[in-house]
């Protein structure tokens, strides 16, 4: 199975950058992996919340192929611990599935049309984070998962 993150925007904090690209080197040593950053909405100062949502969504929309999962990365998801996590995708895995997909929004999160088009919706926490931050957090969990999955000694319970 082939796993894909997209998300809105380049991250413009360093640490950040060293943090997701450090845990993307370790998940490709277990499956094949796909970030993908896409654009930022242009003017997006002067568009308005609900406006930007609806562009972002379109360029998201883009982005899914027919023959993939769509889960989104949203605080009003299911929340799941790690070995649980792990259970979700492996899940995923022994069912066949050939691509699922993840997607982080922007800012204000996603638009009607994205949360129409996804299957399943993932909280990492009842808490709010920066569509930054959840791209290292998210990354950290996958890795996680991976290793559970595989039996390594990452995970401690």
């Amino acid at each position: 199975m082939k796993i894909r993150l997209l998300v809105i925007g380049k991250t413009d904090k360093k640490y950040l950058e060293e943090g997701i690209e450090t845990y993307l080197r370790r998940i490709v040593r277990y499956l094949p992996f796909e970030y993908v950053i896409i654009p930022d909405v242009k003017n997006a100062r002067s568009i308005g919340e609900q406006l930007q949502k609806e562009r972002e969504g379109i360029m998201l929309l883009e982005h899914i192929r027919a023959s993939e999962e769509l889960a989104l990365l949203d605080a009003g998801g299911t929340e799941y611990s790690s070995t649980e996590f792990a259970g979700f995708i492996e899940g995923r895995m022994t069912g066949g599935l050939k691509s699922l997909c993840f997607a982080v929004g922007g800012p204000y999160g996603f638009s009607r049309a994205v949360y129409d088009a996804a299957t399943t919706t993932v909280s990492l926490s009842r808490m709010t984070f920066s569509h930054q931050i959840v791209r290292l957090l998210f990354a950290e969990q996958l890795y996680r998962a991976l290793t559970i999955i595989k039996g390594e000694p990452y995970h401690h319970e």
